[in-house]
C-alpha cells in the first residue's frame, strides 16, 4: 500500500507554497505530451508555477507520448504556447527539468523504459529509494486509453514505497454504466486517495471563491435558500463553434461535454450546505449530498439546439464540418431545469445552460431573488446576485435605488466587485495551474470523487438515452446568435424568471 496522499486541510487553508517548502523529490510524468492539452494547458501551467517558485526545487518533468521527438523538438513543443515575452532565463531553467520518452500506451517494455528514466531522475535528485518521493502521473489523454495507461503504470512504473498520484482528465465515461466501469477499472489499480479527477472549472477563481462568499459573510448565507431565492441560472456560452473538431465533439454533445461535469460541479458548490470543515472530504461530502437530492432531468424540462451557418454566411454551420455526420442530432446548445429536493432548495428551479457559436463568450451564475412582499414600491425588478466566472472575474448585486436629484423615479444599479479594478496587478492563474498545485499539495478539495461522478451520471443518463433513442431533433440557431428561438421564453415559463422593467445594463470595467 502506498503512502496516503489525502490532505487534512482544504485548499483555502493550505499554504500555496507547501509543496515548495516541503521540497519532496517529485517526478511529474505527462502522458500525451505531444497533444494539444499538454501543449496548451499542462506545460504552461507547470511553467507558471515554476515562475512563482511554487514547485519543489527537487523536480523532474518527463513527457511521454507515441510521437518520436528529439529533446530539441520536445522543448520547442513545450514552450510553443508560452507568452512571447516570457523571461528567457526562466524558460531555460524550466526546460532543464524536462525530458522526453517515446513509447506506446499498451506496451510493457516502453513503460519499463519510462520507469528507468524516472529512477534515473530520482538518482540525480539523490533520493533513490526514499519514502519521501512523490510521483505524479498526469493523463492528458483521450478516455479510450485511460485504462491501458493506468494498467501499465501500476504494473511497470508504480512504486508502493513512495507517494503516487494519478491525474485523470474528463470525460469520465459516456453514461452511468461506462462511468461505473471506468471507476471500477481505475479503482482496481489505485486507491481513491491516489486518484485526482480533474475538472478545470473547479480551479477557476470565482468558483473557488463561492465557499468564502457564502460561509464567511453572514448576510449572504442568511438569504441563500428557498425562502428568498426565486431561481438560479448557471450559464456557459462560447462564441466559437467546433472549428474542425466536430467529429470528436459529435461523440459527446453539449450535455456530456460541459453540463454533466463543469456546470453540475458549480451547481453543487452553490447549493451545498456548510461543510464541517474545509477539509477535502468534508467539502466533497457536502457536494455529493446535494447531488443525491437532485432528481433525474426530464425531457420536457430540456431545450436543445444545434447551430447553422451565420446569417451572412461567413461562419459555417455545425454540419458543414466534414467530420460531422449529415444526419447528426447532437446538440450544440442545451438548457435543462433541475430540482434539488431538500429543505434548503425545495421549490427553487435551477437552470443550467450551455452553448457553442453564440453571440459572446461568458460563464456566469445568476441568482434571482423573489419579489418584495408587501412592497411599498411597485415590483418593477428583482434583486440579483451575479457571479461572472469568465472572461472578467466579477460579482455584482443588482439593486433598486432612487435616481439622484429631485426625481423620485426608481432605477436599477449595482453593488460591484470587479477583480480588475479592485485588485490591481494581481495575476489570476489559469485554472490548470491552480489544480496542479493542489495535486502537488495532496489536496483533493477541488477534484471529483467517484461517488460524486456516479451521482452526476445518474442525473443525466436517462435524459441522454431518451434523446438518442427517440432521435430528438435540436432546434436550429444561427452562428453568432443568442441561441434557438424560444430558449429565453422557455426559461421564463419554466422557472418564473422575471426580467426587469427598469432600464439596466451592466458593463465590465475596461
Amino acid at each position: 500500500m502506498s503512502k496516503s496522499s489525502t490532505s487534512s486541510q482544504g485548499s483555502l487553508t493550505c499554504g500555496l507554497d507547501r509543496a515548495a517548502k516541503e521540497n519532496k523529490p517529485t517526478t511529474i510524468v505527462v502522458f500525451g505530451a505531444s497533444g494539444d492539452l499538454a501543449k496548451k494547458k499542462t506545460f504552461p501551467a507547470l511553467f507558471h508555477l515554476y515562475q512563482r517558485k511554487l514547485l519543489p526545487s527537487r523536480l523532474s518533468i518527463i513527457g511521454y507520448a507515441r510521437t518520436h521527438m528529439s529533446p530539441e523538438e520536445f522543448h520547442k513543443r513545450v514552450t510553443s504556447t508560452f507568452a512571447s515575452d516570457a523571461d528567457k532565463s526562466s524558460v531555460e531553467g524550466f526546460l532543464k527539468l524536462c525530458t522526453y520518452v517515446s513509447g506506446k500506451y499498451d506496451v510493457a517494455e516502453d513503460f519499463q523504459a519510462l520507469r528507468t528514466e524516472i529512477e534515473k531522475g530520482e538518482h540525480a535528485l539523490e533520493c533513490s529509494g526514499s519514502s519521501d518521493r512523490v510521483r505524479v502521473y498526469y493523463l492528458a489523454l483521450p478516455p479510450s486509453v485511460f485504462v491501458d495507461v493506468a494498467t501499465q503504470i501500476k504494473h511497470n512504473v508504480y512504486d508502493g514505497s513512495c507517494t503516487n498520484r494519478v491525474v485523470i482528465e474528463k470525460p469520465f465515461g459516456h453514461d452511468l454504466e461506462s462511468s461505473r466501469k471506468l471507476s471500477t477499472d481505475i479503482g482496481a489499480l489505485f486507491d481513491e486517495a491516489e486518484v485526482f479527477r480533474i475538472d478545470h472549472y473547479l480551479g477557476k477563481e470565482m468558483v473557488k471563491n463561492i465557499l468564502t462568499l457564502r460561509f464567511a459573510n453572514v448576510f449572504y448565507e442568511a438569504v441563500w435558500n428557498r425562502h428568498y431565492i426565486s431561481n438560479i441560472q448557471i450559464t456557459f456560452k462560447e462564441s466559437f463553434g467546433t472549428e474542425g473538431r466536430g467529429g470528436y465533439f459529435d461523440q459527446f454533445g453539449m450535455i456530456r461535454d460541459v453540463m454533466q461535469n463543469h456546470l453540475l460541479q458549480v451547481l453543487s458548490i452553490v447549493a451545498m450546505n456548510q461543510p464541517k470543515s474545509l477539509g477535502a472530504e468534508d467539502v466533497r461530502d457536502r457536494k455529493t449530498e446535494v447531488l443525491r437530492r437532485i432528481l433525474p432531468i426530464q425531457l420536457e424540462d430540456t431545450f436543445l439546439g444545434q447551430y447553422v451557418a451565420s446569417a451572412d454566411g461567413s461562419k459555417p454551420g455545425y454540419k458543414d464540418d466534414e467530420t460531422v455526420p449529415q444526419d447528426s442530432i447532437t446538440p450544440t446548445f442545451a438548457q435543462c431545469v433541475l430540482h434539488v429536493d431538500n429543505d434548503r432548495w425545495r421549490g427553487v428551479p435551477w437552470v443550467i445552460k450551455a452553448g457553442k457559436a453564440l453571440n459572446e463568450a461568458k460563464m456566469l451564475i445568476r441568482i434571482q431573488y423573489k419579489d418584495m412582499p408587501n412592497a411599498l414600491f411597485p415590483n418593477l425588478a428583482r434583486n440579483e446576485l451575479v457571479l461572472q466566472v469568465s472572461p472578467k472575474e466579477s460579482m455584482y448585486i443588482k439593486t433598486i435605488v432612487k435616481e439622484p436629484g429631485l426625481s423620485t423615479k426608481l432605477a436599477m444599479s449595482e453593488l460591484d466587485l470587479s477583480y480588475k479594478t479592485r485588485y490591481h496587478n494581481v495575476n489570476i492563474p489559469d485554472a490548470y495551474a491552480t489544480l496542479i498545485l493542489d495535486v502537488l499539495n495532496g489536496d483533493h478539495s477541488n477534484f471529483v470523487r467517484s461517488d460524486e461522478l456516479d451521482e452526476a451520471w445518474r442525473i443525466f443518463t436517462p435524459l441522454l438515452h431518451q434523446i438518442e433513442q427517440e432521435h430528438i431533433v435540436p432546434k436550429p440557431y444561427e452562428y453568432g446568435s443568442r441561441g434557438p428561438e424560444g430558449a429565453y421564453q422557455f426559461v421564463e415559463d419554466r422557472v418564473g424568471y422575471k426580467r426587469t422593467e427598469l432600464e439596466y445594463h451592466w458593463e465590465a470595467p475596461k
